[in-house]
């Protein structure tokens, strides 16, 4: 055997047990899902999952829950991804200016990500349910005294971007924080020299250098805005109820979320499924092509 084969054996073998714990766990677990979302799978025991088809898709987009749920989704990410990126650049700027204890603050900036999401939710939840009415009758701020946030539809899913972001913000920061100190420090300096103010040096340096972080950054924070599902459950549990074309819905109760219902609430695992299916289409289409935008932009900058 010579030098060639032996590399490719050794390849081989180091790629064997990790490709097959992907195609046991992942690849056939979502064959399978395909088929059982066109049954009507209950996992019930003993009882046999009859072929229906398109059946469970048809129902599917024609349920309003399904339908509200699918744009909240839509809007909650739209709103979670510029509010975490926006957060996280700011921090990133300061703490990687010279200032005092600039350790300290990219430490608690980040210690919100190390807290599980089940907790974050209560804590949150305690938070605007009494902390919040509290602050308000101590300042004497009638609004802020008398309101609800989790108890109003729109109120409750800018809690959710609120606490989302307070967790997330943190972690993509240290992507920005990598990027910029990356960014060479005699571009900054030739253009103080030149004139430039600081709005003029982000615009002509500083993004175009850190162009790759931003792909990263959105892919990360698109992609766990559309999969969001510990926190909502701790903190809203999907509610509170809104009327969506003459029809009672659970106003922050995302895809994920809204998936697990119908799986298990209401044991309608192949209808489950076939929303879960078209999620994953869904969120796959999205974010292939926010990856090819930014790199696209990158390419432009």
């Amino acid at each position: 055997m010579n030098k060639k084969s032996k590399e490719k054996l050794v390849f081989w073998l180091f790629l064997v047990p990790a490709l097959s714990s992907f195609i046991l766990v992942v690849v056939v677990p979502f064959v399978m899902g395909v088929y059982y979302s066109m049954t009507d799978w209950t996992a019930v025991a003993g009882q046999e999952a009859n072929w229906v088809g398109i059946n469970n898709y048809r129902s599917m987009f024609s349920d309003l829950e399904f339908r509200y749920s699918f744009i909240r989704t839509f809007l909650f990410t739209l709103l979670s991804v510029i509010s975490i990126n926006v957060v996280a650049l700011t921090f990133a700027f300061l703490v990687t200016r010279e200032i005092r204890f600039k350790n300290f603050f990219r430490a608690g900036f980040f210690i919100p990500n190390l807290i599980g999401g089940l907790v974050l939710g209560y804590i949150w939840q305690f938070i605007f349910k009494s902390v919040v009415p509290s602050v308000g009758t101590l300042l004497g701020i009638e609004a802020l005294e008398k309101v609800l946030i989790l108890a109003e539809p729109n109120l409750a899913l800018f809690g959710l971007i609120f606490a989302f972001t307070w967790q997330y913000a943190g972690y993509i920061m240290m992507i920005y924080v990598a990027a910029l100190l990356n960014v060479p420090q005699e571009l900054i300096e030739a253009s103080q020299i030149d004139g430039a103010n600081f709005i003029q040096r982000l615009r002509s340096i500083t993004i175009p250098m850190i162009a790759q972080a931003f792909t990263i950054t959105s892919f990360l924070t698109l992609v766990t805005s559309f999969k969001q599902y510990d926190i909502i459950v701790a903190l809203t549990n999907g509610g509170p109820a809104a009327i969506y074309q003459g029809t009672t819905v659970n106003s922050t109760e995302m895809l994920a979320v809204h998936i697990y219902s119908v799986a298990f609430k209401y044991n309608n695992m192949a209808e489950g499924q076939a929303r879960a299916i078209i999620f994953f289409i869904v969120l796959s289409v999205v974010s292939i092509g926010q990856v090819y935008y930014n790199k696209k932009k990158e390419v432009e900058m």
